[in-house]
C-alpha cells in the first residue's frame, strides 16, 4: 500500500511538473514571437518593413514551431504558418495595409493561444 501510495504521488508530481513545464514553455516561445511581430508591424506601419525583415521574422516562427509541435496542436500551428506567409507576400509587395491586418492577426494569436492551454476554468468546462 505504501508503495501504490508514494507511486502515485510521484507520478502527480512529475505530471504536475510536466504541466507548469508546458505552461511557461509555451508562453515563453509566443511571447518572444509576439515581440517580433510586434516589431514586424510597427516597421509596416511606417512603411520601412522589407521582405528580409518578414522572412527572418518567418524564420523564427518556424525555429519556434518545430520545438512547438509537441505542446500544440497542429491546427493552431497552421493557422499561424497561414497568417505568416500571408503577411511575408504581402510585405514583399509593399501592400502594407493588407499585411497590418495579418500582422494584427498574429499578435492576437500570440497573446490568445498560450492561454488555451492553462487550466482555467473556461478551458476544463
Amino acid at each position: 500500500m505504501v508503495k501504490s501510495l508514494t507511486a502515485i504521488g510521484i507520478a502527480t508530481a512529475l505530471l504536475l511538473g510536466l504541466a507548469l513545464f508546458e505552461w511557461f514553455y509555451v508562453a515563453e516561445q509566443f511571447e518572444e514571437f509576439g515581440e517580433e511581430v510586434q516589431t514586424l508591424y510597427d516597421k509596416a506601419e511606417s512603411g520601412t518593413a522589407n521582405a528580409d525583415d518578414a522572412r527572418a521574422v518567418q524564420t523564427s516562427w518556424e525555429q519556434k514551431k518545430s520545438r512547438l509541435h509537441v505542446w500544440i496542436p497542429h491546427n493552431d500551428v497552421n493557422k499561424l504558418d497561414d497568417y505568416m506567409a500571408e503577411a511575408v507576400r504581402l510585405i514583399g509587395e509593399k501592400e502594407y495595409p493588407l499585411a497590418l491586418a495579418k500582422l494584427e492577426i498574429l499578435l492576437h494569436l500570440s497573446e490568445c493561444i498560450p492561454g488555451t492551454y492553462r487550466p482555467e476554468v473556461e478551458n476544463i468546462f
